[in-house]
């Protein structure tokens, strides 16, 4: 089986230097338990766990308990909350429809939906440690719902980032639900300002009417011209590449990794389409003009081998953010250093770590996984697309959520389900769909 790779380690809940940090003791083995088998949405719109070993019945089409037919009242509540969960789903398009992936795709969106709150926070999941929301998992759903037709969450979504932004543009690793700021002191993530401009560009190009594409536009302008400001800031520097900071791996670092510099270059892409369309062409130019020069940077400095560091040693999962829809065109060299990448990521149960400087404990990560099905679909590598995808389904907890890790063994582990994975999945179906496989 080809291997496949997990885009998170945003989960991670500790930094390098706390010796419960997931690159602690880097080889020791490890035997993570499931946390959770799903997650269930009620009459009161909070998700409830539901907890490892049991088997949830839902209503069809929905993430809600059936609760038998010994309470009359809380059966009829339940089919009404069940009536909408369909309801919404017709509302827009269910990725793989009639095909493999159907059910799948189905499980993701309605696991997004119950992890989107009403004051438009997308949680990760709903396990204590990951009951925040990190920006760039937030942008990838904000964009898987976009994509599906749901644009009213979507939207949602990037004005809860817009108001937990920084005022220069930053943002925080992760944030409270209630908006209310960080839960540590875990500090900036430079990444997070890249994927939330390449999040509201993707997410207003999905609005059909112009009207309302120009509405929502203006709704997100603080946040285009935050973000688009700090991004020229962070790269307004010798040899154009930004400082280091931590990315998806959630560790210190003291070298600038390509999971910074790579979405830092799709925000720049994005601000000089978005400025485009707002009819502000020397925004846009600038913006372009330093696109530009931040990827000559990073082919320069990163290539060929596009691996973690500028060293080049160590192939990593951040190689797929070179590639569309991340960016408008590959960059020289990123497809075959993409595609050579997942030999030295793979891991025993199938599926793949962040990146080969990974810790060797045979644990495969789905974000990761489902990321090189999103960026195989986009290059039309169907095979390996339909490989990854087919993994991960093969994995799914028994309630069909997508669990954060993989043991060696295949057993699921960890958080499920989690809200980064299921939008790179129904993204990577959507896009199979869009080439009619």
């Amino acid at each position: 089986m080809t291997a496949v790779v997990t885009l998170t380690m945003v989960a991670a809940p500790f930094l390098l230097t706390d010796p419960r940090s997931p690159l602690a003791n880097a080889n020791k083995p490890e035997n993570i338990r499931l946390y959770s088998n799903g997650v269930s949405r009620g009459a009161s719109r909070s998700p409830r766990l539901i907890r490892a070993g049991s088997t949830p019945k839902y209503l069809p089409g929905s993430r809600v308990l059936d609760p038998g037919p010994s309470d009359p009242a809380a059966l009829a509540t339940a089919r009404e909350l069940a009536k909408e969960s369909r309801e919404w789903l017709a509302a827009g398009t269910v990725p793989g429809k009639g095909g493999p992936y159907e059910d799948m795709a189905t499980a993701a969106l309605l696991d997004m939906r119950a992890l989107l709150l009403d004051d438009g926070a997308s949680v990760a999941g709903w396990s204590s440690r990951w009951r925040y929301v990190w920006p760039r998992d937030s942008s990838f759903v904000a964009v898987a719902m976009a994509t599906t037709g749901h644009t009213d969450e979507a939207l949602e979504i990037l004005s809860f980032l817009q108001g937990v932004q920084h005022r220069n543009g930053s943002f925080e690793a992760r944030y409270l639900p209630d908006g209310s700021g960080p839960p540590d002191d875990r500090g900036i993530q430079a990444d997070g300002t890249g994927w939330a401009l390449w999040a509201t560009h993707t997410v207003l190009s999905e609005i059909d009417d112009a009207g309302a594409r120009e509405d929502a536009a203006e709704r997100l302008r603080p946040m285009i011209d935050r973000s688009t400001r700090h991004i020229l800031n962070l790269t307004d520097r010798d040899g154009t590449l930004p400082a280091a900071s931590a990315d998806f791996w959630e560790v210190g670092e003291s070298r600038v990794t390509l999971g910074t510099a790579a979405p830092l270059l799709s925000g720049l892409e994005a601000a000089a389409r978005l400025y485009r369309e707002l009819d502000e062409p020397a925004s846009a130019d600038r913006a372009a003009d330093r696109a530009s020069e931040l990827r000559t940077a990073i082919s320069r400095e990163f290539g060929p081998r596009f691996a973690r560091y500028t060293d080049g040693r160590t192939p990593d999962a951040a190689s797929a953010f070179l590639l569309p829809p991340f960016q408008p065109r590959a960059l020289p060299g990123s497809l075959t250093a993409w595609r050579s990448s997942a030999r030295e990521m793979a891991r025993p149960a199938g599926g793949l770590a962040p990146g080969a400087g990974w810790k060797q404990d045979g644990i495969s990560w789905t974000p990761q996984t489902s990321l090189y099905g999103l960026t195989a679909a986009r290059a039309g590598d169907t095979e390996a697309a339909e490989t990854w995808l087919t993994w991960i389904d093969a994995h799914r907890t028994p309630s069909g959520a997508i669990p954060e890790k993989v043991l060696p063994d295949g057993s699921p582990a960890a958080v499920a389900p989690l809200s980064w994975s299921s939008a790179c999945v129904v993204l990577a179906v959507a896009q199979l769909d869009r080439q009619g496989v």
